[in-house]
C-alpha cells in the first residue's frame, strides 16, 4: 500500500474516530493566503523507505509524529505557569489572576523547605520559608492554596518529588471538602526521586525506599485516583545542570526504565500503569536540535515499552510530555532579551508536540516573576497558539533532510547511552557510582568554556553589552512572610486533635516498616492535620536518609 493510501485509511479511521469524539477547533485550516494547511503532510512520492517505521502518522506508533491524532487542531497544549511563592494565600491570588488571563492549567512551585519534608518552624527551614515557592505545611494551607478554585475543572502540576505522596494526599483531601471525589480530579505529580540524586538534590531518602513510595503510589491511584498523572519522568533538570540534548533524553528515559521495572517487580502489569506515566522536558535554544530531540524521544519510548516491555495498550506506548522553557539561558543582563529567548523555546516546544507547556518569564534570573513578566510569558504561548500558524498542522517540520537526520543521530546517542547505563546495572546503580552525575559535570563545563572562549555568544553577557543598566521591578518576598507561616502553624497545631494525629502517624510507621501501601496512611494522617514535617519526619525514621555520592 502506498504511502498516500495509508494515510487515507489513517484519515477514515483514527482520524474519523478521534474527530466523532472531539471535533477539532475549525471546520478546515487556511494560511492568509487562502492556502489550505493539510491536517499532517506526507512525502509527495511513495518511495519514501522506512516511512511508516520510522515517522508513521500522528496518534500512531511509533509515535515520531505525535501522540494524538488531531494533536493543535483539535486543542491546543495546556498552558501553564509555573507559580507559588509566599504564602498560601498570596499564591491562591496569583492562580486566580493566570486563570482569569487565560491560563488553562495550574502549576504548582514549593518552597525548599516543603521539598525537603521540613515545616516552616524547623531549624533547617530558616530564611527560606516562601522563597522559591508557596510554603505548605499542612492540609490548611492546602485549603488556602485552592480557595474558590474547582479542583474537577482545574489540571495541576506540582513540582514536588521526595514528599509528593504527602501533597498528593492533601490536594486529594482539599478536593474531598470540596465535594469533588478522586476519580474526577486530574493533574501531574513530578515525583521523579532519581533524577534529584543526580541533578537537583531534594531527596529525603535512600534510592530503594523511595522508589517504594513511588510504585506505592502508582498502585494506589490505579485503584483511586486513575485520571492522576502519577510521575513526570523529569528531563528539564538534568538539562538545567548542565547536560546536553542527548544526555537529557538518555537519562531521563534510563529513568524512565528504572520506574517501569520498580512497578513491575513490585507486582503492577506494565498497561496498568504506564499509561499514566508522563515526562517533562527543557525547551533549549537550539530550536531545530530541541525539535529533533522531542521527536527522537517519542519514538525511543514507544519502542522501549514494546519491545523491552511487551506493552500492549497504545496508551503505554505514549511519551506524552510537559516542556518548561530553560531557565539556566535566562540572563541577569539585559533581562528583556530573554522574552525572545522564551519566544524561541516555547516555538521549539509546539513544533515538537508538547502536551502543555510553561513559559519563563524574563526577570526570572533575578528574582521570582512580577505579574507584567508573567503576563508577558503567557501571552507569548498565547500568540504561538492563535496567531503563528505552526498550530494548524501537525509536526510541520516532518521531512527537513536536516531535522530527520538530527532525530536520528540523537536517537543513536541516545540510546548508547542507555545500553552504557545498562552495562553498569540499570539507572539506580549507576546513579549510585556517579556515571550520569560526572557525564553532566563534563557536559556543564564544556559549555561554560565555550562562553568564556566567546565559541558560544550570548547576547548581552559576553557580546553586545550595555553599561548602566537600569535596575528592573523585582518581585522580594519579604521576611514577614515566615513569621506569618509559623504563627499559622502554630494557631492549626493548637486547634487539631493530637490524639488522632498521634494516631494517625503510629499508623504510617508500622505501614513503613511493613509492607502495606503507604498512600492510605497518609492520607489519613493529613486529614488528622500531621503536617508535612511530622509525616516526613515519621518516614526519616523508618528509612532513614540518603547520603549524597561524591563524583571525583
Amino acid at each position: 500500500m502506498s504511502i498516500s493510501d495509508k494515510k487515507q485509511a489513517w484519515q477514515d479511521t483514527v482520524v474519523a474516530k478521534s474527530i466523532a469524539r472531539s471535533p477539532e477547533r475549525k471546520p478546515e485550516f487556511r494560511t492568509t493566503s487562502n492556502i489550505e494547511m493539510e491536517r499532517c503532510f506526507t512525502p509527495g512520492f511513495d518511495d519514501y523507505p522506512g516511512y511508516e517505521e520510522e515517522l508513521g502518522f500522528p496518534g500512531q506508533y511509533p509515535f515520531t509524529r505525535g501522540v494524538q491524532p488531531t494533536m493543535y487542531r483539535g486543542r491546543f497544549w495546556t498552558m501553564r505557569q509555573y507559580a507559588g511563592f509566599g504564602t498560601a494565600k498570596e499564591s491562591n491570588e496569583r492562580y486566580k489572576y493566570l486563570l482569569q488571563a487565560g491560563q488553562t492549567g495550574l502549576s504548582v512551585a514549593f518552597d525548599l523547605p516543603t521539598q525537603m519534608g521540613y515545616d516552616s518552624d524547623a531549624a533547617m527551614a530558616q530564611g527560606e520559608v516562601g522563597k522559591v515557592g508557596v510554603a505548605i505545611d499542612s492540609l490548611a494551607d492546602m485549603e488556602i492554596l485552592f480557595d474558590g478554585i474547582p479542583l474537577d475543572k482545574v489540571s495541576t502540576s506540582m513540582t514536588i518529588n521526595s514528599t509528593a505522596a504527602i501533597l498528593l494526599a492533601m490536594y486529594i483531601a482539599v478536593a474531598e471538602k470540596q465535594g469533588v471525589s478522586p476519580e474526577k480530579i486530574s493533574g501531574t505529580i513530578q515525583n521523579d526521586i532519581l533524577k534529584e540524586y543526580m541533578a537537583r538534590g531534594t531527596y529525603i531518602y535512600p534510592p530503594q525506599e523511595s522508589m517504594r513510595i513511588i510504585t506505592d503510589i502508582f498502585a494506589y491511584c490505579k485503584d483511586n485516583v486513575p485520571k492522576w498523572n502519577t510521575i513526570s519522568i523529569s528531563g528539564y533538570h538534568i538539562r538545567e545542570a548542565g547536560s546536553s540534548a542527548v544526555q537529557e533524553v538518555a537519562f531521563t528515559l534510563a529513568d524512565g526504565i528504572a520506574y517501569v521495572e520498580a512497578a513491575i517487580k513490585a507486582g503492577l502489569n506494565v498497561d496498568e500503569f504506564a499509561p499514566r506515566l508522563a515526562f517533562f522536558f527543557n525547551a533549549h535554544n537550539n530550536l531545530l536540535e530541541e525539535v529533533a530531540k522531542f521527536r527522537a524521544a517519542r519514538r525511543m519510548w514507544a519502542t522501549i515499552m514494546k519491545e523491552r516491555f511487551g506493552a500492549k495498550d497504545p496508551k503505554s506506548l505514549m511519551l506524552r510530555f510537559h516542556t518548561q522553557t530553560a531557565g539556566c539561558t535566562l540572563t541577569a543582563q539585559q533581562p528583556d532579551n530573554n522574552i525572545m529567548r522564551v519566544t524561541i523555546q516555547a516555538l521549539a516546544a509546539v513544533l515538537g508536540g508538547t502536551q502543555s507547556l510553561h513559559t519563563n518569564s524574563r526577570d526570572e534570573a533575578l528574582a521570582l516573576p512580577t505579574e507584567d513578566s508573567v503576563r508577558i510569558a503567557l501571552r507569548t504561548q498565547q500568540v504561538i497558539a492563535y496567531e503563528s500558524g505552526v498550530a494548524d498542522s501537525i509536526d510541520p517540520l516532518a521531512g527537513s533532510f536536516l531535522v530527520e537526520s538530527l532525530t536520528d543521530q540523537i536517537e543513536m546517542a541516545a540510546t548508547e547511552y542507555i545500553n552504557k547505563i545498562d552495562s553498569l546495572g540499570g539507572a539506580v546503580e549507576a546513579i549510585s557510582r556517579g556515571f550520569q552525575q560526572k557525564e553532566i559535570q563534563d557536559s556543564a563545563y564544556a559549555y561554560q568554556r565555550a562562553i568564556e572562549t566567546d565559541d558560544l555568544i550570548i547576547v548581552g553577557v559576553n557580546k553586545f553589552t550595555v553599561t548602566g543598566e537600569p535596575a528592573p521591578e523585582l518581585l522580594k518576598i519579604k521576611e514577614e512572610v515566615e513569621i506569618a507561616q509559623k504563627k499559622s502553624l502554630g494557631d492549626m497545631k493548637a486547634k487539631r486533635d493530637d490524639a488522632r494525629v498521634k494516631e494517625t502517624l503510629a499508623a504510617l510507621a508500622a505501614a513503613a516498616k511493613g509492607t502495606d501501601n503507604l498512600m492510605p496512611p497518609i492520607l489519613n494522617a493529613v486529614k488528622a492535620y500531621a503536617t508535612l514535617g511530622e509525616i516526613a519526619n515519621v518516614l526519616r525514621d523508618v528509612f532513614g536518609v540518603h547520603r549524597e555520592t561524591v563524583v571525583l
